[in-house]
């Protein structure tokens, strides 16, 4: 029982990198390329160099090849250094996502090419841990993927067809593979950085926020010294005194529609106020 679901996870690794290959190959990601820093709110340069890459179409089709390559390998061989690769492979994929999930979630993950242009969510955190330890649980698989599809043991069957469910639930990409299909009179999705967000929005989830709460004691007026709009985010800029300092607080306000329950729809920065620029 314990071989068979090794064996089941080799084909569910397999079936996983094939797909994200022929995903990354198939469909552009149309997004723009992202700015290094965003008019006072710098993005780490780390991050931002992370995004530029994961971006660039020459990274995503050599990251689809490296993807197919590993697909197939696990089908015809059953060496340990095929295993370990692919353990590597969504080890690394597991800490780029949860970074974007902290860092950037308006960028995508990028994990299945343009099909995962949306927000980077719970969803696609779980789903990275989940595979990684299914990547570690195959590395004592006796068999490749095709000896395992050859043997169509019923049990191995069962257990491929339960994880690939799991994996379906945990995928955004295959609403957005039904979204392409829309019936008649469906109303379109808007990406975010498209999306019309009127100013009262903007304040109503600022206001609510846990971020304005800790500042709004500090912040000196009620009229931001700046409000502009970049990608998927709305910035306002207000004077604020801090430890007898008076600062800029820069609140970030994200413009998605489902902003009021993402898991941190407002971020906020401060920064030195030079009195000459004011």
């Amino acid at each position: 029982m314990v071989t068979t679901a090794q064996n089941a996870q080799v084909l569910l690794l397999a079936a996983v990198l094939l797909a994200a290959c022929a995903a990354k190959l198939a469909f552009r990601e149309p997004v723009p390329q992202a700015p290094d820093h965003v008019h006072g709110v710098p993005v780490p340069a780390g991050l931002a160099r992370l995004t530029a890459l994961r971006r660039s179409r020459r990274m995503t089709v050599c990251l689809g090849a490296g993807e197919g390559v590993l697909g197939l390998g696990l089908l015809v061989s059953s060496h340990l250094s095929v295993r370990l690769a692919t353990t590597v492979a969504f080890a690394a994929a597991t800490w780029v996502v949860g970074e974007l999930r902290v860092r950037r979630p308006d960028a995508g993950c990028g994990c299945f090419g343009g099909l995962s242009g949306r927000r980077v969510g719970r969803r696609s955190v779980a789903r990275a841990v989940l595979l990684t330890a299914v990547a570690v649980t195959a590395l004592g698989a006796p068999h490749t993927g095709l000896d395992a599809l050859r043997d169509g043991h019923v049990t191995l069957g069962a257990v491929f067809a339960v994880e690939l469910l799991l994996f379906a639930a945990l995928s955004p990409e295959v609403t957005a593979v039904f979204g392409r299909r829309r019936l008649p009179g469906a109303r379109p999705v808007t990406p975010c950085e498209r999306r019309r967000s009127p100013l009262a929005e903007t304040y109503a989830t600022l206001h609510a926020s846990a971020e304005w709460a800790a500042y709004e004691n500090a912040v000196t007026s009620a009229v931001p010294l700046d409000v502009w709009r970049e990608g998927c985010w709305r910035f306002l800029a207000f004077p604020a005194r801090l430890d007898g300092r008076d600062v800029r607080l820069v609140f970030a306000v994200s413009t998605a529609e489902r902003a009021r329950v993402d898991r941190q729809p407002v971020r906020v920065q401060a920064e030195p106020r030079l009195s000459a620029a004011l």
